[in-house]
Formats: C-alpha cells, sequence, structure tokens
C-alpha cells in the first residue's frame, strides 16, 4: 500500500428527479400501525413527521427511469466534470440496495449488475474496466469512496467511478408512515490518484458494522395494512431505536476516522453528513462535539438537502457533495485546504467515515 498517494476527487455528478412529492401528496394515504389504521387525520400526521424528519418535500424518478437510468446520468455528469475519457477509468462501484424496479412492481432486477448495465449505458468499451455492484445500506457510497481508496493507493487503479443510485419510491410501503422519508436520486464521483505532492485527497477513514444486537433494525417485511392483497414485501424500519442508534455510535465513527488522520475537531471545515433526519444530524455533530468536550456546533458546518430532496439512500452524500461543490446549496461553498467529513449510517447497521483534503 502506497500511502504517499492520494485518492483525489476529480469530478462530481448528480440527478435530481423532476417529479415534486409534497406532503399534501399523502393526505389522502390509509396508514396502519400494528394492524390498525390510524384515527389522526392525515394532515396532523404529515405536519407532525415534517416536524420530526425536517422533510418537506421529496422527489420521484419518472415512469419510464429507473435506477440503473438515473445513475449513468450522474456518472456521465462526473465524467464529464473530470475531463477524464471514459475509457480510462480502472473501476466502476455502483452503490446502492434494490437494484431496478419499474413502476408498479417491487420485483428487484440486478441482472447484469447495475454496475455493468450503467457500463454499458456509457458504452465504456475497456475490458479492464471492472464493474460491479455494492451493497451495504445506506452508507454504500462512503463504502465504494473507501474501496476506490484502496485499489488507488495499492496501485490497482488510477481512476474509479463510484456511483450512488436509488430509487426507493417503489420499495415503501404505502400504508406505512415511514414511506415519506425515502426519495429517489443519484450522486457520482470521480476518483484518481494524486499527482506527486498533490495535498489534496483521502486522509483516513473508518467502517463499522453492528449486526448481532442491531442488524434488525432496518428489514423487509409486509404491508403495514392487514388485508392488502399482495404478498410483496416492503422496507421496514424501528424508526427509535435506529435514532438512537445512530446518535450514540455515529459520533464515535467520525471521532475515529478525525484522530485516525492526526487532527482536530476545529481542523474540519464542512460536514457531509447521510440525509437521513435533520433532527438526528444535529443531535449526532452535538454528541460528536461532546466527544471533544465542545458544547456548540459551528454554524454552517453541515449543509443540508433533506427539506427538499427526502432521503435517497446511497445518494444523499455524493449529490450533497455535488451541490455544494457547484454553489446550489446557499450558504455553503469549498474551498481549497477545507478538510470535510463524510459519514453515514444505515443498514446493516453499518456506519462508515472519511475525512478528506480539498
Amino acid at each position: 500500500m502506497n500511502r504517499s498517494v492520494k485518492t483525489v476527487i476529480a469530478g462530481t455528478g448528480s440527478y435530481i428527479p423532476e417529479k415534486v412529492v409534497s406532503g399534501e401528496d399523502f393526505l389522502n394515504a390509509s396508514f396502519f400501525e400494528n394492524g390498525v389504521l390510524l384515527e389522526k387525520e392525515n394532515a396532523e400526521v404529515v405536519q407532525k413527521f415534517s416536524e420530526i424528519t425536517g422533510i418537506v418535500e421529496r422527489r420521484y424518478a419518472a415512469e419510464d427511469q429507473v435506477t440503473s437510468h438515473i445513475g449513468a446520468i450522474a456518472a456521465e455528469r462526473a465524467i464529464s466534470d473530470s475531463g477524464l475519457d471514459k475509457e480510462s477509468i480502472d473501476y466502476i462501484i455502483c452503490c446502492h440496495n434494490f437494484g431496478d424496479m419499474l413502476p408498479g412492481s417491487n420485483r428487484i432486477d440486478m441482472l447484469p449488475s447495475l454496475g455493468s448495465k450503467i457500463k454499458m449505458i456509457l458504452e465504456i468499451q475497456n475490458p479492464d474496466c471492472v464493474a460491479y455492484d455494492l451493497i451495504f445500506g445506506c452508507p454504500g457510497w462512503v463504502q465504494g469512496a473507501i474501496q476506490a481508496d484502496y485499489y488507488i493507493r495499492s496501485g490497482d487503479a488510477k481512476a474509479v467511478l463510484v456511483i450512488g443510485a436509488e430509487t426507493l419510491s417503489r420499495i415503501i410501503d404505502p400504508h406505512d408512515r415511514d414511506s415519506m422519508i425515502f426519495a429517489d436520486g443519484a450522486g457520482a464521483v470521480v476518483f484518481r490518484a494524486g499527482e506527486e505532492r498533490e495535498e489534496a485527497g483521502i486522509l483516513s477513514h473508518k467502517t463499522q458494522t453492528h449486526a448481532v444486537e442491531f442488524g434488525g433494525l432496518l428489514t423487509m417485511g409486509r404491508c403495514a395494512r392487514p388485508d392488502a392483497p399482495d404478498e410483496n414485501y416492503y422496507m421496514k424500519m424501528q424508526g427509535r431505536k435506529l435514532y438512537e442508534f445512530a446518535v450514540s455510535n455515529v459520533p464515535q465513527v467520525i471521532k475515529k476516522a478525525i484522530d485516525k488522520a492526526g487532527l482536530r475537531l476545529d481542523d474540519i471545515s464542512i460536514v457531509f453528513i447521510h440525509q437521513a433526519n435533520d433532527k438526528m444530524d444535529a443531535a449526532i455533530m452535538k454528541r460528536l462535539f461532546r466527544l471533544y468536550g465542545l458544547d456548540m456546533v459551528p454554524e454552517k458546518l453541515v449543509p443540508m438537502t433533506i427539506a427538499w430532496l427526502g432521503n435517497s439512500s446511497v445518494a444523499t452524500v455524493p449529490t450533497l457533495l455535488d451541490l455544494v461543490k457547484n454553489g446550489k446549496v446557499e450558504g455553503y461553498g469549498i474551498n481549497k485546504g477545507d478538510i470535510g467529513v463524510f459519514a453515514s449510517v444505515g443498514a446493516g447497521m453499518n456506519i462508515n467515515a472519511f475525512i478528506y483534503r480539498f
């Protein structure tokens, strides 16, 4: 492993679906809990949900799009932004959880892998460009970036394309309130080997899997409506327990990554954290600062897009990076020399973080 070689962000891209779904779109839904129809008016349910999560609206893919389609759009934009020849890419890592799903069905299609499908769509001919999928819950893209770092520092690759794409709108239970959390989207980043003496790049990373006690916090299950006619399984989560798990454990992993890089907390300029729940992310940051004996989280440290994009799983972090990089998140930007934290948590339960100098 060549520690003198840095893994550098060469280009970013994202795709935000055009279809906007607001809280009003759920006013006619029938929500069940423990097999019983909720008695509260949907307007109250939607309002309370928005207050808890910070989500006002979310985006859904068009009827003629599947995950590999939107992933390819983000990937093409990242390659264009990088200025690299697409045939020079050594690996395509496509991070997702549910493959391609057609509208009106949650049947999953992962044959061939989405990485291979995207390589076909991009028409990359080079057989030495290896394409594969990474299933790692919401932290998938961050883990893909960590794998890219291993490939590049080992000398096995000079350029790696890491894509995060998901169409969660097709795997959610319409009778479960949690369906309002999830969204569709795609983000992609091209990583390259840094030039000699280049200071930018990934400085450190840390990953954990808490499967024995917490692996069941996000699973697949039957429809919340007891008399539902279909046999489909939908994504299910234990929201309160997941919140407590994240707030207790994510700050520890971020601190380990910062410490591993030999940095102090005040060296961090910006935090790109998985957009799952704005209150949860705020609590994670507050707990992180307490680990360093600090009480106040600085303003303008953590850009957020969840209010208008919802939770698109593996796509949230690379999409957030692309938007901030291009000045599309008000009040946020990236300057040369800034040090950023990239972190996520999700099904598995997996947690990861990496530290990056821009």
